[in-house]
Formats: structure tokens, C-alpha cells, sequence
């Protein structure tokens, strides 16, 4: 019974037996459900969205929230083909540059959240919004293709049988379970979303902390714009939009409050496995793309309203 009432009270543990409960009855109810190459296939989708969910944990973890992961996804795959030097055979200069600017736009939300006291829900959807404009002015409606060999190799290799996606989530995933449970960044992180006055009053630098956070979560959205490039092979306004929606979903159902100050990276990524293998089913039931919308959105307004409840008791 104490095993019981143990799991009930740790909502990434939940999760992840969700996930597995899940993923059982449909291997046994779903005819090819459970075969390795579709599971496979399930985890390399949830690995962009967990590596952009990276970068959103963290920010939620503080209290905030990021609205334009999606558009920095988009900005991403379409400029990186753009902006790579032919001269360069590798592709690395490139994904340095993208990942470059994937920060930069991070480190603006966090200027205008920190220093022009700007909300960061107003930050970044304003920033989203920008974004996608400039795209429209730059792409227009036509597709980008890459050829960048680095991009290519990123989204296609699968060293020992492993899509290369899933290794890169592994790493992004030790690195910000790291952050969050074993440095004092990541202590900062949740005593500011915990109380914000207390950690001011404490020492703790919130511009500071602002800036690095929303810097990170520009960084791991451009690294989930690459590896989504380098899964389609070619980078078109919108193709970063579903990613907003289902990082922070991932969050919640992770057991992250949203209020901030209490959470883990360790349940955002059964959150993101949990989300793809929903899509998953219901597309075997041919729901339409509405009734999926709408389920995501029930679900995420549902554990708002749990966490609004938890915070005021």
C-alpha cells in the first residue's frame, strides 16, 4: 500500500508506468504496435520533442514560459540551409551559426523579460509573432532543402540500430538532469520559481538568471529545429508550430507545476513519449488532426486547473 501511495506521489515515476501501461495493452490489442521498429520509430518522434521540452522545463521550472520555441524551430530549418558555407564539406559551421542564433533570439526574450520588465508569456509570444513574419518575408510559401551533410547525417544515421535523434535526447537529457539536480543552477532555477522574493533577497541574481535560461531554452528549440530538418530533409514556414504546444504538454504531464518552482526534467520525458504514442493511437483510429487539438488542450487546461489547486492550498 505505502508502494502505492509512493508512486501516486511522484508524478514522473506515474508517467513513466503510464507510458509502459500503454504501451502494453496496445502491443497486445494493436496489431505491429510493439514491434521494435515502430517503438523505435515512436521514440525518435519524442526525441524533438523532448529536446525542445528541455529548454521549456527549465523556463517553467522558474515561473515562465516560452511561446516561441515552434517559431525558433522554423527559424532554424528554413536559415540553417541559407546560411551554411558551401565552402565548408562538414556542415558544422552551419549548425554552430543556427545554433547561434537559435540563443540569440533566446537571450532577446530574456532581455526584454529581465531588464524592459516585459511578462514572458507578452516576450516571447511578441517574439513568436516576429519571427514568423520575417520567415514569410524571407521563405515566402516554398520549402528550403537542406544539403548540409551534418544535418543529414543527424537525422538519417542510425548507429547500431539507434536513430541518431535518440542518442542525441539521451545526451540533452543527462546534461539538463545535471543542471537541474546536481548544480547550483539549477537550485537557483527552482528557488526562483518556488519564491522569488526569498532567492532575491538570497543573493541570487534574477536578470542573470533570466537571461541564461531563456539563452538555453533558444539553444535546445534550435537544437530540435535541426534534427527536424534533418528528419525531413527540408525546412518550410510552419513546421515548428505542432512543438509549442506539445513542449509545454510534455512539461505538465511530466508533473512540472506550472507555477513554477517544483518539477524535474525526469518526467518531461515519459511526458513526451506519453504524447507521441497518443498521437500515435489515435491516428490508428483515424481521429481527425481537430479532435487531437482539442484533446491536448483539454488535457493541458485540466492540469492547470490541478496546479492552481495545489498552489493555493
Amino acid at each position: 500500500m505505502k508502494a502505492v501511495k509512493a508512486v501516486f506521489r511522484n508524478p514522473s515515476l506515474l508517467t513513466f508506468l503510464l507510458v509502459a501501461l500503454v504501451w502494453l495493452v496496445a502491443s497486445l490489442t494493436l496489431r505491429g504496435f510493439g514491434a521494435y521498429g515502430h517503438l523505435r520509430y515512436l521514440l525518435e518522434l519524442a526525441a524533438v520533442i523532448g529536446i525542445v521540452a528541455a529548454g521549456q522545463t527549465l523556463v517553467i521550472l522558474m515561473g515562465g514560459i516560452d511561446l516561441s520555441v515552434g517559431a525558433v524551430i522554423t527559424v532554424t530549418a528554413i536559415l540553417l540551409p541559407l546560411i551554411s558555407p558551401a565552402a565548408d564539406p562538414t556542415g558544422l559551421v552551419g549548425i554552430v551559426l543556427a545554433l547561434a542564433l537559435a540563443t540569440g533570439i533566446g537571450l532577446l526574450n530574456g532581455a526584454g523579460a529581465a531588464y524592459l520588465r516585459v511578462p514572458p508569456i507578452i516576450m516571447t509570444l511578441a517574439m513568436a509573432t516576429f519571427l514568423q513574419g520575417l520567415l514569410v518575408i524571407v521563405a515566402g510559401g516554398s520549402a528550403v532543402t537542406v544539403s548540409n551533410p551534418a544535418v543529414i547525417l543527424l537525422g538519417q544515421a542510425r548507429p547500431l540500430g539507434i536513430p541518431a535523434g535518440i542518442l542525441l535526447w539521451i545526451v540533452v537529457s543527462i546534461v539538463v538532469l545535471l543542471i537541474i539536480h546536481r548544480m547550483p543552477l539549477g537550485a537557483r532555477f527552482l528557488a526562483l520559481g518556488a519564491n522569488p522574493l526569498a532567492a532575491r533577497l538570497s543573493g541570487v541574481s534574477v536578470a542573470r538568471n533570466t537571461l541564461l535560461l531563456y539563452a538555453l531554452s533558444g539553444f535546445f528549440a534550435g537544437l530540435a529545429g535541426i534534427l527536424v530538418l534533418g528528419m525531413n530533409r527540408q525546412g518550410y514556414v510552419g513546421i515548428g508550430d505542432p512543438y509549442l504546444l506539445m513542449s509545454i504538454a510534455a512539461v505538465v504531464l511530466g508533473g512540472t507545476s506550472i507555477l513554477g518552482g517544483r518539477g524535474t526534467y525526469a518526467g518531461t520525458i515519459p511526458g513526451a513519449i506519453l504524447l507521441v504514442t497518443t498521437t500515435a493511437l489515435i491516428t490508428v483510429v483515424n481521429a481527425s488532426p481537430g479532435w487531437r487539438s482539442i484533446m491536448f488542450g483539454s488535457l493541458i487546461l485540466a492540469l492547470l486547473l490541478i496546479s492552481g489547486r495545489e498552489a493555493r492550498r
